[in-house]
């Protein structure tokens, strides 16, 4: 059964009377929706139909504003996050829907951005003060923002972990052949030494794996599945990527789904690591930032990018025991979809 505290620490401060009205009902996550890449100065429909959509949970899944600075100050950023607050449709959702966040990199304050920022501290208290952290919550006092929430009752109970991959990260390994395809930014580094979440958060990630929960939604920014293109994902560091399989395999944990964002395109993977369950993927990107002429090999996609506004969404039918899958476009029609049932997760 929901606590109104468990609810009120998922939703944050604002969005406490939705939460509580929900937490009394004790009915687990069936509908939730997700985004990235909210660029505040261009028009942002796409709120209309999210809120229509009526989820039960929205994770914002990065550049959840456009904020670069090079300053101290950090006074495009404190703009950027002023200029979303007066936003209607992004403001109504974060009045009245639960919702949790995390950081890419125009939000965390450069393009591309890793372990070097200088001013990284900055842009993590304005992080916290606009998504209205508490003043006691733990990221205040840790590196990064990386957080966790399980929501529900025992056999219906649904894990949200959200990882930093910017605060920690280590310097990519710059492209030989800039714009070629495959190659676009950055190639693979092989360097053992270079990691993607730091010690730190990776022994943190193993502990959360660990607790109990039916399904398990892995937020990571920044693509982790995706092969076949040169820009920001987890295959740039290869041996990261595989470790990230491994903790999933070596903790136990079933259930296990991956969304992310960053890409400025939709689109669905799967995988089928040795020795686990299929991995399945939902990247959700943009809300109003387009990579109109996006084109790409996809030896592990589900089908066509799809290149236009989108969000995502994660159903789930618990008496059928399966999942959904989809991207959504600005009129809230579904795009791209994947059913899962729970027997292919792992899931008892």
């Amino acid at each position: 059964m929901f606590t109104r505290r468990t609810f009120a620490r998922l939703a944050g401060a604002a969005s406490l009377a939705p939460a509580a009205s929900r937490a009394q009902s004790g009915k687990p996550l069936s509908r939730i929706a997700f985004g990235s890449c909210a660029k505040q100065t261009l028009p942002q429909p796409i709120w209309e139909p999210i809120l229509a959509y009526r989820p039960d949970l929205f994770i914002f899944a990065g550049d959840n504003v456009y904020g670069d600075f090079h300053s101290p100050d950090a006074a495009d950023l404190k703009g950027a996050y002023a200029e979303a607050a007066h936003i209607a449709g992004y403001a109504k959702l974060r009045e009245t829907v639960p919702h949790l966040a995390v950081w890419d990199d125009h939000d965390y304050g450069v393009n591309d951005g890793g372990a070097e920022f200088a001013h990284k501290m900055v842009a993590k208290e304005l992080f916290l003060d606009f998504w209205k952290v508490p003043a006691n919550d733990i990221r205040r006092t840790r590196g990064g923002i990386y957080d966790s929430r399980v929501v529900g009752p025992p056999g219906q109970r649904v894990q949200v972990i959200l990882l930093d991959v910017r605060w920690f990260r280590s310097p990519l390994r710059i492209t030989d052949q800039r714009g070629a395809p495959g190659k676009q930014r950055y190639l693979p580094d092989p360097d053992p030494a270079k990691t993607m979440l730091g010690s730190e958060q990776w022994a943190w990630l193993a502990g959360e794996l660990r607790k109990p929960a039916e399904l398990r939604l892995i937020v990571s920014s920044t693509q982790v599945l995706a092969e076949g293109h040169g820009w920001e994902r987890w295959g740039n560091f290869p041996l990261e990527r595989q470790k990230l399989v491994d903790t999933i395999r070596t903790s136990g944990a079933k259930g296990v789904v991956l969304l992310s964002g960053d890409r400025h395109i939709g689109a669905l993977y799967r995988e089928v690591p040795d020795g686990l369950y299929p991995l399945y993927e939902a990247t959700s990107s943009g809300l109003n930032m387009v990579y109109w002429a996006a084109k790409e090999p996809g030896p592990n996609r589900l089908g066509a990018l799809f290149a236009a506004a989108n969000f995502g969404v994660v159903e789930i039918d618990w008496p059928a025991r399966t999942l959904l899958l989809a991207l959504r476009d600005e009129s809230g029609d579904t795009r791209r979809a994947v059913d899962i049932s729970f027997d292919a997760l792992g899931i008892l």
